[in-house]
């Protein structure tokens, strides 16, 4: 559960705390589970999916108080790049950046969040593709603008 909540907030104190909240709010809610919904991971994902999604609109809050990079070349570099991925990552819709976050983050293979989500497992092969493929594009494009952020487009494209 860590590794998935890292993967959309960041690695660190902040995404621990998540992660405690989590399992905090399963214990709790421990009797709202039903196993004819699914298997206890996915119920769990979607308790952190609630949690991250909270978090992040706490974020949006604080960002203007973030002070600049330092002026290193390298370092600016890094920096830009990673911004640019962020901004192309919080683009994508929700689904799609789970989908990045259980692949890259939590490192599962396609047939696991197949399982997870109740998916085959070439369905979730092709979400990944297209949804890597978006991310080249939106890379590409360079920063997406915040005011118009692309969400229909990858649902009304065929192969």
């Amino acid at each position: 559960m860590y590794a998935y909540v890292a993967a959309r907030l960041g690695a660190g104190s902040e995404a621990e705390d998540v992660t405690s909240e989590v399992f905090l709010h399963a214990v709790r809610g421990s009797s709202t589970y039903d196993p004819a919904k699914g298997p206890p991971i996915a119920w769990l994902l979607g308790i952190a999916r609630r949690a991250v999604s909270d978090t992040v609109a706490r974020r949006l809050d604080t960002v203007a108080d973030l002070p600049d990079a330092p002026d290193e070349q390298n370092l600016e570099e890094r920096a830009v790049a990673r911004l640019s991925l962020a901004a192309a990552v919080a683009a994508l819709d929700e689904d799609e950046q789970d989908l990045l976050a259980l692949r890259f983050g939590a490192d599962l293979t396609a047939r696991r969040i197949g399982e997870v989500l109740g998916l085959q497992t070439n369905t979730v092969e092709v979400k990944l593709h297209r949804t890597l493929a978006r991310l080249r594009g939106l890379l590409e494009q360079g920063e997406p603008p915040a005011s118009a952020p692309i969400h229909a487009e990858a649902h009304t494209r065929e192969p």
